[in-house]
């Protein structure tokens, strides 16, 4: 199993930045890549940004320029958001994908980010 625990959220002006991370343990060594969700009220949970180990990285087309993922060595993960916009006010969460796995299946419990026009 590994656990997540994203922090970092708040309210922030259009405009404004913020910076996610997110903590793994357990078994990190299955992590296969990490990624960012997030969920807006009335919407589907979308997909946002991901990484896998040799680095290489995939952002949803609305955060591109805008947002940037990062990880460590330890499969911990942050996500640094810049010239946020209202629309980008969701619970954000944090996942991994495991070895054997075809998709993202181990979730944070999320993150409120707010952003004020």
């Amino acid at each position: 199993q590994v656990q997540l625990v994203e922090s970092g959220g708040g309210l922030v002006q259009a405009g404004g930045s913020l910076t996610l991370s997110c903590a793994a343990s357990g078994r990190i060594f299955t992590i296969t890549a990490m990624g960012w969700y997030r969920q807006a009220p009335g919407k589907q949970r979308e997909f946002v940004a991901g990484i896998i180990p040799s680095g290489h990285t995939r952002y949803a087309d609305p955060v591109k320029g805008r947002f940037s993922i990062s990880r460590d060595h330890n499969m911990n993960t942050w996500l640094q958001m810049s010239s946020l916009k209202p629309e980008d006010s969701a619970v954000y969460y944090c996942a991994v994908r495991r070895a054997g796995s075809t998709d993202y299946d181990s979730w944070g419990q999320g993150t409120q980010v707010t952003v004020s026009s």
